[in-house]
């Protein structure tokens, strides 16, 4: 039996690891914050309907590295779902279904929190919501994991979605359109559909006879392992 190579575990999936390792620095600063200091950092790192129009790109990006609590908990959380996504799709294709699933779900969250701000259905201060956390980016690898993923990556995701949904209620308040609600079945839903699409383009480019254009050579590589 051959050893696995320490090398390729990395390279293999060099996102998830890159992901782990940002996470983890990001709330090892955040610890060493005052709790004033805190407080405006996650303001800042918020993508609340206000922030969202003033900084749109900077409350993305660091909003999925930012939590409420419950750090060690949360890169346990991650590892569980995008180590298994990043063996079914690779690494460029796991942080495309990971970033958009993350983006997508609090853009369509948010935009409704506005409009309904808009119409009067809520007060104006719900554009000024605290909204940060990982779990877009969680939820989005689960579905992939869970979809595509070998018998260990589903096993994984199915261990990851029962914590969220008994733990941290993650669909709590869907029925009043509630934002977390809302954002993580958005990002399910783009995790599903946007990992399917790229495992059967992954499928499609390793049938016999189909020459490769080009992609990430790891996806093609992992993609059968579901």
């Amino acid at each position: 039996m051959r050893r696995p190579n320490p090398r390729t575990i990395f390279t293999s999936y060099a996102a998830a690891w890159a992901y782990l390792a940002c996470f983890a620095v990001v709330e090892m600063i955040c610890a060493l914050l005052s709790s004033p200091g805190l407080a405006a950092f996650t303001r800042w790192a918020s993508t609340s309907v206000q922030n969202l129009y003033r900084d749109p790109f900077g409350s993305l990006v660091a909003s999925a590295f930012v939590t409420q609590g419950f750090g060690v908990a949360w890169l346990a959380l991650i590892a569980l779902a995008v180590f298994g996504a990043n063996g079914v799709l690779g690494n460029a294709r796991t942080v495309l279904v990971c970033a958009a699933g993350h983006v997508i779900g609090t853009l369509v969250s948010e935009g409704i929190v506005d409009y309904r701000v808009i119409r009067g259905l809520l007060p104006a201060s719900n554009r000024h919501l605290i909204d940060v956390g990982p779990s877009y980016v969680v939820v989005s690898a689960i579905m992939v994991a869970l979809l595509y993923g070998s018998w260990l990556a589903r096993a994984a995701a199915v261990l990851d979605i029962v914590l969220l949904v008994a733990i941290g209620d993650i669909f709590g308040g869907l029925s009043n359109l509630n934002v977390s609600a809302v954002g993580h079945v958005t990002a399910m839903i783009v995790g599903a559909v946007g990992g399917g699409l790229l495992v059967w383009r992954l499928r499609r480019q390793r049938r016999p006879g189909h020459r490769e254009l080009g992609g990430d050579p790891a996806g093609v590589r992992t993609a059968n392992r579901g």
